[in-house]
């Protein structure tokens, strides 16, 4: 069912699906960089949440602003406003489903936005999955290079086109330079469950091994050969992984 919210005048477009048998537990999910929060069958988290649901966990996708059937234009897009896309996501999780428990999912960019938000609420969130978290974005633009753009970082531009259709505010890259990732990561203190591919192109396998280093509770999955969509021969344990340490 649609699971709208509003954060700043934007409103996101969510989706809220209830687990047949539930347990209590809602998963919010967060997709990466350019991505969406998944509109076919064959999407990593629309498989991670139906694999959810059969476990008795409910979930909510959503488009982070500038994503998807979201609000606002990508040019405008930080990390930062990510981290409050998110946070009005869980607010509004917490005020009309009324969970037992609550847990963050995330894949890429949507990663590092799951584990600083928990890290914001470690009182409120139960367990942490990050896929591929890309925390390599921070050192990217410290040195100027950014999904395939080449910059100054210490005079960044206003705007840098990514693509045809797409383009990249500088106040992204300004405020990725700046990020206390790992720092804000490492103040929630509960279970963490850390999957990466050793052949991921996009964000280092370091990342999630520097996460490994600073988390109290978590276990590091380097799945050999996966890339940084987690797809191909890697979904099936991607999905059992997250499954049965969700479920669990």
């Amino acid at each position: 069912m649609e699971f709208n919210v509003q954060r700043d005048g934007l409103t996101l477009a969510g989706i809220y699906e209830p687990a047949p048998q539930p347990n209590g537990t809602i998963a919010i999910l967060m997709h990466g960089f350019t991505g969406n929060r998944g509109y076919t069958p064959i999407e990593l988290l629309v498989q991670l949440a139906a694999r959810l649901r059969a476990v008795g966990v409910g979930t909510v996708r959503f488009d982070f602003n500038g994503h998807g059937h979201s609000d606002g234009h990508f040019a405008d897009m930080t990390v930062l406003n990510e981290i409050a896309d998110a946070q009005a996501v869980l607010t509004a999780v917490q005020a009309r489903l009324h969970p037992q428990h609550i847990d963050l999912l995330g894949h890429s960019q949507g990663g590092v936005v799951a584990s600083m938000l928990a890290g914001y609420y470690p009182d409120l969130i139960h367990k942490l999955v990050l896929m591929a978290p890309a925390a390599t974005l921070k050192d990217d633009a410290l040195a100027g290079h950014t999904r395939g753009l080449d910059y100054d970082p210490h005079h960044i531009p206003a705007s840098l086109p990514l693509t045809e259709d797409l383009t990249l505010g500088g106040f992204y890259l300004r405020t990725a330079q700046l990020l206390p990732i790992y720092e804000t990561a490492q103040a929630f203190t509960g279970p963490v469950c850390l999957i990466h591919g050793d052949a991921d192109q996009i964000v280092a396998p370091n990342a999630s091994e520097r996460y490994d280093a600073v988390y109290q509770d978590s276990t590091l999955h380097l799945l050999p050969g996966a890339s940084h969509r987690l797809d191909g021969d890697a979904r099936p344990t991607v999905l059992q992984l997250a499954t049965d340490f969700i479920g669990n």
